[in-house]
């Protein structure tokens, strides 16, 4: 394991900066700095009561996007300090990957977008930068968390370019908002820290909805047994533990199954680097094509297990009873404050124009999108229950 840092890793040293000047800190590097005012943000408080899977009063025990943004973290955390990239900076992008996302998982972000299509549409990872530039009010000086550019270039474009040299891109309104959006090299790829946080997301979710399916009793271990790498690892752990309770197995398989992926991850990413002459973080971004990947084999086996959790766990019918609720609520809050933007607490009726406008669309988005799981739930009985009175 390495703890200095490859040639074409981000540097703090060597950092961009952020949009608006600051001293910078006698204590902490600049990456360090921006993992710490995410962790301070309201918006990740607010990820432990907004969903994964279940909505959050199913059970204490299943992930939240907070406890999926520490595990992302951890393995993020891991694989950058084996291959040499920047701990601090890949850990800031995956404690922020998920800030965008609006209450009730999957469901209650499909709603929105439904509700925003005349109005520019939603979309989390764009939301997510909303949020760090413009929707946390904190600092004095700034909106937003004022964050360098390695980290607002991560979470724009942790999935690769956002479109190739010489296009014309579509691109989420909530993206076009941001005014040095340009400055960020949208058609280039990533830096490795950023490719890190988006692989280890991947490993964690999952990792993890394995183990919160088998807990909710959506499926069962023999279920699993014919999925590919998923049921051999599980096999592997009955046999050398036979008899073993049910918790146990499944933290061992888990463990094991993650293992797999990093130790994949990390054996086929340094191939592929080693296929390129890299000698600063400006050649990973123009290498053309991404670094931090599986094989192709282990792609395999991650998108049988994709498939499995598809059709057994996201589109079991107690999963889509919780998010048929989630979405009648987004949509019945959206539609009322819409076309009364009146009943919007104060701070944010005063950024309305007229009813059902795009302006006064948009601040209802970023409203409904910065609730957890429990506020809107109570939200939506406080505007529409008649029992709970006015």
């Amino acid at each position: 394991m390495s703890s200095i840092l490859v040639p074409y890793a981000s540097s703090p040293e060597h950092s961009r900066g952020r949009f608006i000047a600051e001293p910078e800190s006698a204590t902490r590097a600049c990456f360090q700095r921006d993992r710490d005012r995410i962790i301070h943000a309201t918006a990740f408080r607010r990820l432990i009561h907004k969903t994964q899977v279940f909505v959050y009063h199913e059970g204490d025990h299943y992930r939240t996007r907070l406890t999926h943004s520490l595990e992302v973290s951890q393995i993020a955390r891991s694989i950058a300090r084996v291959l040499g990239v920047n701990e601090d900076l890949a850990e800031a992008l995956a404690l922020a990957h998920d800030l965008g996302h609006p209450p009730f998982g999957h469901a209650g972000e499909d709603e929105l977008s439904k509700r925003m299509a005349l109005y520019e549409g939603f979309d989390h990872n764009a939301q997510a930068l909303r949020v760090v530039t413009m929707l946390e009010h904190r600092y004095a000086e700034f909106d937003g968390l004022n964050l360098t550019w390695e980290t607002l270039e991560g979470l724009v474009k942790h999935n690769g370019p956002l479109f190739t040299e010489g296009a014309s891109p579509d691109l989420p309104a909530a993206l076009r908002a941001f005014e040095h959006l340009d400055e960020l090299e949208l058609d280039l790829h990533p830096s490795l820290e950023a490719q890190v946080a988006a692989l280890a997301d991947d490993i964690a979710y999952n990792n993890h909805d394995i183990d919160d399916g088998l807990r909710a009793g959506l499926f069962s271990v023999d279920d699993l047994l014919t999925v590919p790498l998923v049921g051999e690892v599980f096999m592997q752990v009955m046999k050398t533990y036979p008899g073993l309770e049910l918790s146990r197995l499944i933290h061992e398989s888990i463990r094991r199954l993650i293992s797999s992926m990093v130790d994949d991850a990390l054996a086929t990413s340094r191939t592929r680097i080693a296929r390129h002459d890299l000698r600063s973080v400006e050649d990973v971004r123009r290498c053309g094509e991404p670094l931090i990947v599986f094989s192709e084999s282990m792609k395999q086996n991650d998108s049988a297990l994709k498939q499995f959790l598809n059709e057994r766990m996201y589109h079991h019918y107690k999963v889509n009873r919780m998010m048929s609720q989630a979405r009648r609520v987004v949509a019945d809050l959206f539609e009322l404050f819409l076309n009364e933007p009146g009943t919007l607490p104060t701070e944010w009726r005063a950024q309305c124009e007229e009813p059902v406008t795009p302006k006064t669309a948009r601040v209802v988005c970023d409203f409904i999108a910065g609730m957890t799981d429990r506020f809107a739930l109570e939200e939506h009985k406080r505007l529409f229950s008649l029992e709970k009175g006015i």
